[in-house]
């Protein structure tokens, strides 16, 4: 089966933000508000509902990017800064559909195919470096799909040793609940998967006898997850699955309208995900993600729609009290660079933040701490509200306004605020794809950003009010 059909299944930081100079802007006085407000919101400051790990933000990999020189590795300075300016902690995950084609060959050469990828040493050393200069860890996945069991043992034994303590944990096959009909014959199971898994890992842990494991990384299959968690529960790091929220691109339903809709699905499936996680007491990652399967879609994954569903998807993800997320990026399993990839370079090897990126970015603004409890009255708006209750007392209140055209008119109270400041994501329009500002300023092609002068927002006992404009998001940082 060649890659092309096996592909076909793939369906269903400012540390200086808190010394930022203040400007008061003009804003509407409680006196001058409109008699009613679309929106309300009441956050309850002292229910906590669990912490945001310091390592949910992650990116991810197919392993034909390893053997793109120049690409993952400390020298590429430009680019450690934007995934640093992400977070001092997160987590790559090297996988995706070239990983049960890729072979591991020491002394190489080098190879980055979609089918035929080699990986060899070099790659390896240059990705330690990367990790080390990020000071993020990494998930690596090995070939079950096309890949021999030796070679799996030997490719893992010089991952173990190259990455030294930034190895997160080894995952066994990519999606393996769609290898029927692809590496598998059609009545291929989970039982049949679990029984491969399982010879897999003892071959690796006779020459590595603490190597970490995650898995399952099914795709659709999330019986499969809840079967794993319950077997390998005492000697898992991570249950692992992927999302993706359209797909594939040709699809006339791949479109903003749908990207920003509610999704019920998936809020179901995270359920199940995270009733088996707490079950079996091993945390989940949605360690492959991103708008549309498939490279993503023109006009859709690269525009502030984008953003927007990426920085809702991020807190949605911690409501359901995952451990994080990768978003998928550069490189893919068709061999160009994805349209939803949060960070691209041009022919000049100039560096470029995506619309994506300032989703991530806002997200990593406003969820560093505890989630804290809120009620929303949407007014029948698209609109959602998330709560953070940083570790210096700091609230962080963030509001996503998905509505094409209708501007939200919010209300909030907190007890016990006394002032208030607003960092807000814009763009044009929805399907903006340059333009975007986090907090008035761009992230620069050097990866760096700092916001510009933050918006003073009236607080009257405890209450505020203001408007956020359709397209947009503002995070209100409550002292």
């Amino acid at each position: 089966m060649d890659l092309t059909r096996a592909l076909s299944n793939r369906r269903a930081f400012i540390s200086g933000l808190l010394g930022v100079p203040v400007a008061a802007l003009p804003i509407r006085s409680l006196a001058q508000a409109k008699p009613s407000y679309a929106v309300r919101v009441q956050v309850q400051p002292q229910a906590r509902l669990g912490r945001i790990p310091t390592d949910f933000m992650g990116l991810g990999y197919e392993v034909s990017s390893v053997s793109e020189r120049g690409l993952l590795t400390s020298a590429n300075q430009g680019y450690v800064q934007f995934v640093r300016t992400l977070g001092p902690r997160g987590v790559i995950r090297i996988g995706g559909n070239t990983s049960d084609y890729h072979s591991w060959s020491p002394d190489g050469p080098a190879v980055s195919s979609p089918a035929g990828t080699v990986v060899d040493r070099r790659g390896l050393v240059d990705l330690g470096t990367f990790l080390r200069a990020t000071g993020w860890r990494l998930i690596w996945g090995l070939n079950l799909g096309r890949g021999t069991m030796d070679q799996a043992v030997d490719e893992a034994v010089a991952v173990a040793a190259i990455m030294g303590g930034s190895l997160l944990a080894f995952e066994i096959g990519n999606e393996p609940d769609l290898f029927p009909g692809t590496h598998r014959p059609g009545n291929y199971s989970y039982a049949d998967y679990y029984a491969e898994y399982s010879r897999f890992k003892k071959a690796i842990r006779n020459r590595l006898p603490n190597a970490p494991f995650a898995g399952p990384d099914v795709f659709v299959q999330t019986d499969w997850l809840e079967q794993f968690a319950t077997t390998e529960a005492k000697d898992l790091q991570l249950l692992t699955q992927h999302h993706y929220a359209e797909g594939p691109p040709e699809n006339p339903a791949s479109t903003i309208e749908n990207l920003l809709k509610p999704n019920e699905v998936l809020a179901g499936t995270l359920g199940r995900i995270e009733s088996a996680s707490r079950s079996a007491g091993v945390r989940y990652r949605i360690c492959e993600t991103n708008s549309c399967f498939g490279g993503g879609k023109p006009g859709v994954s690269d525009t502030m729609a984008a953003s927007l569903w990426g920085l809702d998807f991020l807190f949605t993800l911690a409501q359901f009290n995952a451990a994080g997320v990768n978003l998928e990026t550069g490189v893919n399993q068709l061999g160009f660079v994805s349209w939803y990839s949060p960070v691209i370079v041009d022919s000049a090897h100039v560096y470029r933040a995506q619309p994506l990126y300032y989703g991530m970015l806002a997200f990593r603004v406003a969820s560093r701490g505890d989630r804290i409890k809120l009620t929303i009255d949407t007014g029948g708006l698209n609109i959602t509200a998330y709560a953070v209750r940083s570790d210096n007392g700091n609230i962080w209140l963030t509001l996503v306004n998905k509505e094409a055209t209708r501007e939200a008119h919010v209300r909030a109270a907190c007890p016990g605020i006394a002032t208030a400041t607003a960092l807000r994501l814009t763009a044009p329009s929805l399907s903006s794809k340059d333009g975007l500002l986090l907090g008035g300023s761009p992230v620069s092609s050097a990866g760096k950003w700092a916001p510009g002068p933050s918006e003073r927002v009236r607080v009257v006992g405890g209450e505020m009010e203001l408007d956020v404009p359709a397209g947009s998001a503002t995070m209100l940082r409550l002292h």
